[in-house]
């Protein structure tokens, strides 16, 4: 599965990263904080059930990330792109049930004793950043996947970005999986409709 070889991704990956990220962190940011308009407005239920799916898919993405290094690992460079991509596939079907989760819904805020509540801000804080650090990692692997060649990616810094992009997006999602837990079946939320 590789694009076009005159393609702006292959001769410019860094450039279409930067693009993608500024885009992603826009759209991010504009229905977190700026109240995008552009949400159909759902209810508690539909919320509650947004956060059970975004925490199914991204179990299931780790299980990929983690089965991909695996594969790569042994040299199974066809199964590791199969599960790369699907890692991403699902990464934007989370980003779509989260953004109309957030933008459409609103948000919960965590009601427990102060030791957990803690635990689960410092969980969450973490989730955060390293989300957001992986945004151009992870554009800049699935980039360079696509648009070349195993051995054209073996010429450009795929392997080394692609060993800290699993690290972070791993750690991210197992603690967003983790905050998941903590907010929805061991304590309790306030809803805070958007």
């Amino acid at each position: 599965m590789s694009l076009a070889d005159s393609s702006v991704v292959k001769r410019r990956p860094r450039a279409v990263v930067a693009v993608l990220s500024v885009v992603g962190y826009v759209l991010v940011i504009g229905t977190l904080y700026v109240g995008l308009p552009i949400y159909p407005e759902i209810g508690l239920g539909t919320v509650n059930l947004l956060s059970h799916a975004i925490a199914l898919v991204n179990t299931v993405a780790v299980c990929c990330l983690v089965a991909g290094w695996y594969h790569i690992r042994q040299g199974n460079v066809e199964t590791h792109r199969r599960l790369m991509i699907v890692s991403f596939v699902l990464i934007m079907i989370f980003l779509v049930m989260y953004l109309l989760k957030t933008g459409g819904g609103g948000r919960k805020d965590f009601v427990g004793p102060d030791l957990p509540y803690y635990l689960y801000l410092a969980m969450l804080g973490i989730h955060i950043v390293l989300s957001a650090l992986s945004v151009p990692l992870v554009l800049y692997n699935i980039t360079i996947g696509l648009s070349h060649s195993v051995d054209e990616i073996r010429q450009t810094a795929h392997a080394r970005v692609g060993r800290i992009t699993v690290a972070v997006w791993s750690v991210s999602l197992t603690l967003g999986v983790l905050a998941y837990l903590l907010l929805n079946h061991v304590y309790t939320f306030d809803f805070v409709p958007a």
